[in-house]
């Protein structure tokens, strides 16, 4: 996966305010000529951590040793992917709860067909105690300043 650049959100982008642009590379074609169901998942890791980056939880990660953790991630494919090609990855939070929260990603090809939709579960967890953590208030704001809109 070649990063080509990263979109930071504006207020203008609502429904999937983060996208990410990808180049499908060769090497990631299964024996039946198309992009393997696995690479995928890459595909939505780097969305998520694109996120995360956007977001500001590097930061906190790196000063406190708090950070995002994945809990579960799933993904529906809807049509095939194939080299040579750009894609897109688009992102939105879906939910935020108490520790954890849910990012929506849809993969988008170079004639803006949705070809596949996947869900991710994080929590926040606190490294030095290895354990899960509230979300604190300003990461809560930096995601409603993101998605334009307030979770209950």
């Amino acid at each position: 996966m070649n990063n080509e650049e990263k979109q930071t959100p504006t207020p203008t982008t609502l429904n999937f305010p983060i996208k990410l642009p990808l180049r499908l590379d060769w090497s990631e074609m299964d024996m039946f000529g198309h992009i393997n169901n696995v690479t995928y998942f890459k595909f939505m890791q780097a969305s998520r951590v694109n996120y995360w980056e956007i977001s500001g939880f590097d930061s906190d990660y790196k000063t406190k040793r708090l950070g995002p953790l994945l809990v579960s991630s799933s993904c529906q494919f809807k049509k095939p992917l194939f080299y040579p090609g750009n894609i897109t990855i688009e992102a939105r939070v879906e939910f935020i709860k108490n520790s954890s929260f849910g990012i929506h990603h849809r993969i988008l090809n170079n004639k803006n067909e949705v070809c596949a939709e996947g869900q991710d579960v994080i929590v926040l967890f606190d490294f030095n105690k290895n354990e899960t953590v509230t979300i604190p208030q300003h990461m809560r704001e930096g995601i409603e300043k993101i998605e334009g809109r307030k979770f209950q």
